[in-house]
This record gives structure tokens, sequence and C-alpha cells, in this order.
């Protein structure tokens, strides 16, 4: 009985690390429709990463949240003309033209 007990609560202990996966997502092959079909959730987290991404390559060191609402929206402007392009090629448009 102790055994079943001890092997219970084991198994307890990692079903919560068997049910957390993670996930590999390829961010130069997101495409913006892909971007504008994601659920709210998902396309924030996906903006902030863009968001940090782009501010490290154009040596930004500040936070703006009017600005990065402002690039958000930006983007997906540009996104609902350009479906099939990559937002990352996008991104990278728009710092080589600095």
């Amino acid at each position: 009985m102790k055994r079943l007990i001890f092997a219970l609560a084991m198994a307890a202990a990692f079903a919560p690390s068997l049910s957390h996966a993670q996930v590999k997502v390829d961010m130069t092959r997101v495409t913006c429709g892909e971007l504008l079909a994601m659920p709210a959730d998902d396309a924030a987290d996906f903006a902030a990463w863009m968001s940090g991404w782009y501010a490290q390559k154009s040596g930004r060191t500040f936070i703006d949240l009017g600005l990065f609402q402002k690039n958000v929206a930006s983007v997906r402007e540009w996104c609902g003309s350009h479906q099939s392009e990559s937002v990352m090629a996008g991104l990278q448009r728009a710092i080589d033209k600095k």
C-alpha cells in the first residue's frame, strides 16, 4: 500500500511538467496573414517579441508604450495589404530605410 501511495505521489509530482510542452516558432516565417489570423493574446505576445527585436536592431534603449501601440497598428495596417509577406521582412525593410 505504501508503494502505491508513493508511486501515485511521484506521478502527481511529474504530471504538471509533462503537460507543459514547449513550442518552437520560427519568427522569420510568420506571414502577415498568419499574424492577422492570430488570437488576440498570441498577437500581443508576438507584437511584444517583435518590438523587442526591432528595438535592439535599431539601437533603441527605451520603452515607449505609446510608440509601441503606434508601431503595432502600423505593422497590422501594412500587413493588411501584404498578407503573403513575412512580418520579419517588413520590419527588416523598415530598419534598412533608416
